[in-house]
């Protein structure tokens, strides 16, 4: 799934060494707070796809495709949403996200994760409100734009976030809430995108739209709260207060080693001047051919066609309206209960096992699939 966030990274060190720290209530309440960035994300994925089913939405702004629709009854109806106008609503927020992710990086190291939390919150409100009140569509796209550029800070920030605060035994479990709050926000959406689309005047949308202001709120006033990471501290040079940061989120008063691995972690990226072409060295091109065709042939598999589009998809293969958008939910309802056994089985049978069992398990749907359809 794609923004899910990054396992490991962030603890200083190699990643491997058994740092002293407990699972302290502080820590637990910020990486739950912080985590709630992924609602926005989430949330997104589920709420576009069931809004283009809804008739009063084609009829105010693809009134083409609803005339399509009207037309051809048949079964297969797929190239009733033959629109680049409606695609052009839909895929602006990614394309605006892949935009502002690059941006967002600078800024999550310079000025800290919370900041980018916060520009990410901000946008995203603004997009919610435009889309809401939206009249043309154009405020649908520039709406879903603002949206993205909201989508690519959080997505930059929070995973960040999550692995420099949870503790060693704890890292990876605390780093899948971020896409455990992906899969709750995809759930939430279906969910009222069923209830919304059945609501007597044709303003449902709207709800469906605006309603992403609720999630962005949330990431918003949250990221006012939150404290500064350790890393983000000593990469501004506020070491002191980092290492005092460090025993709070820890609770423990050893935490000499890991904030040794966080100093020499920042001191050492402060000496890297060319990052990009560093990675094209011989010795990082294992890691980076890796890193590139893992979320490559994930992508592949169609996941997110199905998570961005369940309603359409299912409307496309002859499901009626409230039939796509009940199919969705319980897509969504599957999803959140695997990522709840991720979190459970990530720090008890480590990454690489899920990461095999979820291949061999995506493979045989994929087999079935192609036999079947």
């Amino acid at each position: 799934m794609a923004g899910g966030g990054v396992i490991g990274v962030g603890g200083g060190g190699d990643g491997r060494k058994p740092y002293p720290g407990n699972l302290t209530p502080y820590v637990t309440i910020t990486c739950i707070v912080a985590a709630m960035g992924g609602l926005i994300f989430g949330y997104d994925i589920g709420i576009s796809g069931g809004v283009t089913t809804m008739t009063p939405f084609l009829q105010k702004f693809f009134r083409k495709v609803w005339e399509k629709k009207e037309a051809d009854k048949s079964t297969n109806q797929y190239c009733q949403y033959d629109s680049q106008t409606l695609t052009m609503f839909t895929s602006s927020l990614y394309l605006a996200a892949l935009l502002s992710s690059l941006v967002a990086s600078t800024v999550t190291r310079r000025l800290g994760r919370k900041l980018s939390m916060l520009f990410g919150g901000l946008l995203f409100f603004a997009g919610a409100l435009i889309n809401g009140f939206a009249k043309a569509v154009w405020m649908l796209i520039v709406g879903r734009m603002l949206l993205g550029f909201g989508v690519g800070f959080a997505n930059q920030s929070v995973p960040l976030y999550l692995s420099e605060m949870a503790p060693y035994k704890y890292r990876g479990a605390l780093n899948i809430g971020f896409q455990l709050s992906i899969t709750v926000g995809i759930l939430i959406a279906n969910v009222l995108n069923y209830f919304f689309a059945k609501i007597k005047g044709g303003w449902g949308w709207r709800l469906s739209l605006g309603g992403a202001m609720v999630p962005a709120l949330i990431i918003t006033v949250g990221s006012l709260v939150l404290p500064d990471t350790p890393n983000s501290m000593i990469e501004r040079g506020q070491t002191e207060e980092a290492r005092a940061k460090l025993k709070k989120i820890r609770g423990v008063d050893d935490v000499d080693e890991e904030f040794k691995d966080l100093v020499a972690a920042s001191d050492a990226s402060k000496l890297v001047h060319h990052p990009w072409t560093n990675l094209l060295q011989r010795k990082y091109r294992p890691h980076l051919t890796m890193a590139i065709l893992i979320p490559f042939f994930q992508q592949l598999t169609g996941i997110n066609v199905i998570m961005f589009y369940a309603p359409v998809l299912f409307n496309t293969i002859g499901f009626g309206d409230d039939a796509s958008l009940m199919s969705a939910v319980i897509t969504g309802i599957v999803n959140v209960g695997a990522t709840l056994v991720s979190i459970y089985g990530v720090d008890k049978w480590g990454r690489r096992f899920l990461f095999l069992e979820g291949g061999v398990q995506m493979l045989i749907c994929q087999v079935l699939g192609f036999f079947f359809t």
